[in-house]
């Protein structure tokens, strides 16, 4: 479940993404450059403790996971213990993700004087107040973490784990380098540079799925655009989604506020006209998104590339 992990076909997926950029930009070819120059924004952040796993491998090697927390992680979804039991309950479990960041291994000493390694992964602080509070989501959190150690790492860990009482870190907690942002540049296409929605090629517009959205105007953040989501392919899962976002009263891409999470879409506008909050339903790969805003259709296309099954 670690969104990290990458798989053989990696390169057949990002030649897909390549060449749907290559289409967009087939006018413009600086427009492709500008997005392979994006920067990738990021800070170093300290951890903070919270609590603190013991666990061994199979080759009963001491292992220490310090839990910490740090405000640069988004939290999840906020949802009940109900929710989330139905969702485990149900056939995709895996419609309720926790960001983290596992950070790298480094050696440390045991109270007795013994070699183990420890590692920091870092959640958002709501998300551990939730933990505290709750030990389903825990437990779920520390199951999902322990699959994305043993992923990342190629290893296998005991599932009988102890949290420690006395101590909340083993070790030197170690800063991590965490994005400040999940912005793509938005490219601003007139109607000669970009084609609009209603170019699209009849498979094309096949694989589009609507998605109804909401009346109900939120006068503190907007009113939520209508958008729709394409997956390609339609079946099974997808290389990469494209989300159109329909933005008629926006007249350029500098109103426009984007964030992208690994599975959430953030979109607010100058003047609180519009607001897009949604999960995506698969991982995506932040830093190869693009986005672009046409000026003619007033629609925001984003380009997110999927990543592979773990």
């Amino acid at each position: 479940m670690d969104p990290s992990l990458l798989d053989s076909n990696l390169e057949d997926k990002d030649a897909l993404f390549n060449q749907l950029l290559m289409n967009a930009a087939a006018e413009d070819p600086s427009i492709l450059s500008a997005l392979n120059k994006q920067a990738i924004p990021t800070t170093q952040v300290r951890p903070v403790p919270g609590f603190c796993l013991k666990t061994k491998t199979d080759k009963n090697e001491k292992v220490f996971v310090n839990i910490c927390m740090a405000d640069n992680v988004p939290a999840p979804k906020d949802i009940s213990d109900e929710e989330l039991i139905k969702l485990l309950e149900s056939d995709d479990p895996t419609g309720y993700r926790v960001p983290m960041s596992i950070g790298e291994p480094h050696a440390e000493i045991d109270k007795s004087g013994q070699g183990c390694t420890a590692y920091d992964v870092v959640v958002s602080p709501a998300f551990m107040e939730k933990m505290k509070t709750s030990e389903l989501f825990k437990t779920f959190f520390l199951t999902v973490m322990m699959e994305g150690l043993e992923n990342k790492y190629e290893m296998l860990l005991s599932r009988e784990w102890v949290i420690l009482k006395n101590r909340r870190f083993v070790g030197t907690l170690q800063e991590q380098s965490v994005r400040t942002q999940s912005k793509p540049v938005i490219m601003e296409m007139d109607q000669s540079t970009s084609p609009s929605a209603g170019s699209q090629s009849q498979s094309q517009k096949s694989l589009i799925q609507e998605v109804s959205s909401s009346q109900e105007e939120m006068k503190s953040r907007g009113k939520e655009p209508d958008y729709r989501i394409v997956q390609e392919p339609a079946e099974g899962h997808p290389d990469f989604l494209v989300a159109e976002i329909n933005l008629p009263q926006v007249k350029v891409s500098s109103s426009i506020n984007l964030d992208l999470g690994e599975d959430r879409i953030l979109v607010q506008t100058r003047s609180n006209i519009y607001y897009l909050d949604i999960y995506l339903p698969f991982y995506i790969v932040q830093t190869e998104c693009g986005a672009q805003f046409n000026r003619k259709t007033r629609i925001l296309t984003i380009t997110m590339p999927v990543l592979p099954e773990s």
